[in-house]
């Protein structure tokens, strides 16, 4: 890379409700980076396709890439600029996925863009496009101990569903409960005991995903980090997370990154573009060290009527990647 390239993009890999949306505000907020809504740009080739399966998906797919390109392009998040911003990635529905995050890129340089879109890590063949696209970039493996994972999977589901509820400007913000959380909570209708509760399965299969993936990957462009780690001990994790990247890690910068609260994308965006982060985080932007509770692998789990526990690939997993 030249001194005039833009920096190579970071991107976090995590299952839904791992704390990505703080985790990424923080890295944004360091001097050398900027953390972006999620995009969700790397489930099609082109963006062309990207505009096609966000007309058919049950949430607001596309609101952080309008609210991405409104504020960075055009310099705030309003209703008119959100249009604008509208129109500018109609202009580029034959441009690749890394054609439009390279202009964003080279908007926001000398600045690395960090981007942390769950649905990457839904697809090995996403995350490949991510990695062909930027063969320089970083890949940080975001992600929560399985037992609080399906515990928030839960209380996440039945949030929204009682926000469907609420008065019409709630709705306006929230929606219907979208098919991606009534999934992540649920077994797989294709298995014997499909539809069942029990988020164990999404949290295996979406982090085995990430896991598949990295080991294509040099060990140098990645990093398992514990999102309890980064609430917990945010000073120290923080620290290393930019020095594994090679950003300045002293202590203005490390302090930066305690604010995720100063994202512009940490609130809710204008009509027509409310969402692009987890809808906790937009509410209630803060670090909140309380929500990383310690838990264990063994033992029965809260959502199984009959008390049975861990899967044992689940287990397998989760110690490989670094809890007990």
């Amino acid at each position: 890379m030249t001194p005039g390239d833009p920096a190579d993009p970071v991107f976090i890999l995590a299952a839904p409700r791992s704390f990505s949306s703080v985790a990424c505000a923080m890295l944004g907020q360091h001097p050398q980076t900027y953390g972006l809504p999620e995009t969700h740009l790397f489930i099609a080739d082109t963006l062309a396709g990207w505009w096609s399966r966000g007309s058919g998906e049950s949430y607001q797919m596309q609101h952080g890439l309008f609210r991405a390109v409104a504020e960075i392009f055009f310099h705030e998040q309003t209703e008119r600029s959100v249009a604008l911003a509208t129109g500018w990635l109609r202009r580029r529905a034959g441009h690749t996925a890394g054609m439009v995050l390279e202009e964003l890129a080279w908007a926001v340089h000398p600045r690395a863009l960090v981007e942390k879109s769950p649905s990457t890590a839904y697809s090995i063949e996403s995350m490949r496009r991510a990695d062909q696209l930027f063969p320089g970039a970083r890949f940080i493996h975001l992600v929560r101990h399985p037992r609080t994972y399906g515990q928030s999977v839960l209380r996440y589901r039945e949030a929204l569903g009682r926000r469907v509820y609420r008065p019409r400007e709630r709705a306006e913000q929230v929606g219907a409960v979208p098919q991606w959380i009534v999934d992540l909570a649920t077994v797989p209708a294709g298995d014997g005991d499909g539809g069942r509760t029990d988020p164990q399965h999404g949290w295996y299969t979406l982090n085995r995903n990430v896991v598949t993936f990295l080991a294509s990957v040099p060990a140098q462009r990645w990093v398992v980090v514990h999102g309890e780690d980064l609430l917990r001990q945010p000073e120290s994790t923080t620290r290393r997370l930019a020095e594994w990247l090679g950003l300045r890690a002293d202590e203005h910068a490390v302090a930066s990154m305690l604010h995720p609260e100063r994202s512009p994308f940490a609130r809710f965006g204008p009509s027509g573009a409310r969402l692009g982060n987890d809808i906790f985080f937009l509410e209630r932007p803060a670090l909140r060290p309380s929500r990383a509770t310690p838990a264990g692998l063994d033992g029965a789990l809260d959502w199984l009527p009959d008390g049975g526990g861990f899967a044992p690939e689940v287990r397998d997993l989760a110690r490989h990647l670094g809890y007990a």
